[in-house]
């Protein structure tokens, strides 16, 4: 059989950050932000050329085991095979690792460019099926959904296979990110969690998961209840999610802690509040605020 047909011209997806595990949502809810990375892929007569401009261009790989490509090979696998050669071009603008989802980001980038670049791509790989490659690839669909659908989104899995739904978040939410200065893998923050959780904590955990579908998209004035994890009667759990790996447990030490006890936190008041926000960053960490992403991963026309 022969194999599939790849556009002659170049394509360009933007994708944007993203912000998971939110409040009591954990592995479950995710933010679509509106900090982008750009990516350009053409099809090369042969051999593979990566080029990287801004995050981590010092330090990412430009062959095979750049995550972006390995997307772009698993892709091309499902739509048929793979291209002679390929030109990618990466402007990186996410923070990597810091919490902002940029291998979700390069993941559903490198996933969205094989099908875009692939003629009749659009049919062979459906919206239903990109989650489904973008979450085999990360290994869970909460911030790959939220990457690929932009808006609030709520992820599953069923049957084994993943699933979510895309909601509009109220558009009087003004996101502020605390970005540490120093990068932490998933798997430590991941590994500072306990194995297991009493059954208090759950049942409040998961009332508060559900007060927050609803302040995140109709009822922002109880975000700051809705935000608070269910760990009342057991703080093992939230220490360790308030704090850096080599950290000593210490409630306060992020801007988490002081953003609760403030007179601003987690309230829809409009920019204004956002900037004094902002300014409850500490020492380490730096604020920025950010607009709400609407659209989610997308090809858009080539800059001219």
């Amino acid at each position: 059989m022969a194999g599939p047909a790849f556009r002659a011209a170049a394509v360009r997806v933007r994708v944007p950050a993203t912000s998971a595990n939110l409040g009591p949502g954990f592995d479950a809810f995710g933010l679509s932000l509106g900090l982008y990375d750009d990516v350009v892929v053409r099809v090369a007569d042969s051999g593979l050329h990566v080029d990287i401009a801004g995050e981590g261009a010092e330090t990412l790989p430009r062959d095979e085991s750049h995550l972006l490509v390995r997307s772009l090979r698993t892709a091309f696998d499902l739509l048929g095979g793979q291209p002679r050669g390929l030109e990618v071009v990466c402007a990186n603008r996410i923070p990597h690792g810091r919490g902002l989802g940029s291998s979700s980001a390069a993941i559903c980038a490198g996933i969205v460019a094989a099908r875009a670049v692939t003629i009749g791509g659009d049919a062979k790989l459906d919206e239903a099926a990109l989650l489904e490659l973008a979450t085999e690839i990360e290994g869970h669909p909460d911030n790959v959904a939220a990457c690929l659908l932009g808006g609030f989104t709520l992820a599953w899995t069923e049957s084994g296979a993943a699933r979510a739904i895309r909601m509009e978040p109220s558009d009087s939410i003004v996101p502020v990110v605390f970005v540490p200065g120093k990068p932490v893998l998933t798997e430590t923050a991941r590994g500072l969690l306990p194995r297991t959780v009493p059954h208090v904590d759950a049942a409040a955990n998961a009332g508060r998961a559900a007060l927050l579908v609803e302040a995140l998209t109709r009822r922002p004035e109880l975000l700051l209840a809705a935000t608070e994890t269910g760990c009342t009667r057991s703080t093992a759990p939230r220490d360790a999610r308030e704090r850096r790996p080599g950290e000593p447990p210490a409630r306060g030490r992020r801007p988490r802690g002081r953003l609760r006890r403030g007179p601003h936190g987690a309230r829809p008041r409009g920019a204004g509040t956002a900037d004094k926000v902002a300014l409850l960053a500490g020492e380490g960490w730096a604020a920025n605020r950010l607009d709400l992403d609407a659209s989610g991963a997308c090809v858009l026309p080539l800059a001219p």
